[in-house]
């Protein structure tokens, strides 16, 4: 494959992740009340980040490395567990990275086992725990499409219709387009939604052209990790559901490739979504997991030379450097940012909801484990002071939406499908 080539599907794969790739600092960073300079170190970071731990991915090491043409980026299952801990009173900022390093070395450490944990998390666990995080993040993207909480002009016509209007420009695009640009219809909305609201005088150029043009990026840049129990069991558990995820693209790509993967190819690629975490979490990033969006474009290509995908991350490293580039990000309006969410955070919702529909057919025990672990998991993010009264100790489990959803999706999936006879009548579904 010629060098330009190469280079042309390289920044097709930049491009198609590149949205999911922005999005979450921006909205973590918003909901966390960082300023211009700050969210413009973010998203740097952030897309450096990427960079690095696609490389870590792509290559094939005795200890790290799937070897598979596989993108990765910050995971949206971690973006309502991350504000949670950064606007918790008892928390903050430095416990968010702390528990990021952390469960990056405990993810690390299992990697090698995680193949038997893995029963543990079967798809009516990981479903439960996907369409809670959806669910929780919606609040923020519906208060993001009316201007942001507490904006003078919150709710006004102005910003409603900029976020429809972005809204349907996404759907749009998406409806009628297919392949590569289908892909980055979201982009494309994010775009044109910037365009637009800088005519209606929502957009701020000062980021920009305060934004210096080249950078070096600093660890600890928001202060030295501090470690939480809670926070740490919290990401923890992001991580698994991720790793269970990241199994999923990588049995995919593989199938692309045609390349069998055994229990050491797994570890690998396991313990190398950790060490982006560990450095992530240094770097006052995020854990990171595999992008399926570009599993897509692999298949719509064809090509699956890892070059390309190395190329994807050395391009990804380069814009970590540039400062300008990150801070175009920062200029987008906040409803046109709220559609974009709203989108996203669907797509995450029915991703939950194709998870679980097929193993809730399969049993009225599945349907009830769904049923009560996303409802206790809701209900705690939406009333989140009802367990205050129990003991510290008990409130690590309880204090926070998703943990107690997934505590509570295990531990059902544990009584109703891993101990004793399995029923074999389901009054449900009338069978005999």
């Amino acid at each position: 494959m010629n060098a330009f080539k190469s280079t042309t599907l390289a920044i097709q794969h930049l491009l198609a992740m590149y949205a999911g790739a922005i999005l979450v600092p921006l909205i973590i960073g918003d909901a966390l009340g960082f300023d211009s300079k700050q969210m413009t170190y973010l998203v740097a970071i952030d897309i450096m980040m990427c960079g690095i731990a696609t490389l870590l991915q792509v290559y094939s090491g005795k200890f790290i490395g799937i070897g598979l043409p596989v993108v990765l980026g910050c995971t949206f299952t971690a973006v309502s567990p991350i504000i949670a801990i950064g606007t918790n009173p008892e928390q903050g900022i430095t416990d968010i990275y702390g528990s990021i390093i952390a469960s990056g070395l405990i993810v690390m450490v299992i990697a090698g086992f995680f193949g038997k944990l893995v029963k543990f998390f079967p798809p009516v666990v990981t479903g439960s725990v996907v369409s809670i995080i959806g669910i929780s993040l919606l609040p923020v993207a519906l208060n993001n499409m009316a201007g942001g909480q507490g904006a003078e002009d919150f709710a006004s016509g102005s910003n409603v219709a900029l976020a429809f209007i972005t809204l349907v420009i996404i759907l749009v695009v998406y409806r009628f387009t297919t392949g590569f640009v289908r892909a980055i219809s979201i982009l494309i909305g994010l775009v044109v939604g910037t365009v637009l609201g800088a005519f209606m005088g929502k957009v701020d150029f000062s980021p920009v052209s305060d934004a210096g043009v080249f950078h070096m990026v600093q660890p600890f840049y928001f202060g030295m990790p501090t470690f939480d129990a809670t926070a740490i069991l919290t990401m923890t558990l992001v991580g698994m559901v991720s790793l269970v995820e990241s199994s999923g693209v990588y049995f995919a790509l593989s199938d692309i490739c045609n390349k069998k993967l055994d229990s050491k190819d797994l570890a690998r690629g396991y313990r190398s979504e950790g060490l982006a975490s560990v450095i992530g979490g240094i770097f006052n990033a995020f854990p990171y997991t595999t992008f399926s969006q570009n599993v897509g474009l692999t298949r719509m290509s064809g090509v699956k030379d890892r070059k390309v995908i190395y190329l994807t991350g050395a391009f990804l490293v380069l814009l970590g450097f540039l400062p300008k580039i990150a801070a175009l990000t920062t200029i987008i309006p906040i409803p046109v940012l709220g559609a974009a969410m709203l989108a996203m955070f669907g797509m995450v919702i029915t991703q939950g909801m194709g998870m679980l529909v097929p193993v809730m057919n399969e049993s009225a025990e599945n349907a009830m484990i769904a049923a009560i672990a996303v409802s206790l998991g809701v209900g705690v993010s939406v009333v989140p002071g009802i367990f205050d009264e129990l003991p510290e100790k008990v409130s690590i489990l309880t204090s926070n939406g998703i943990v107690c959803g997934s505590v509570t999706a295990i531990i059902l999936n544990i009584l109703f499908n891993m101990i004793g006879p399995k029923r074999k009548n389901d009054p449900m579904h009338g069978e005999i």
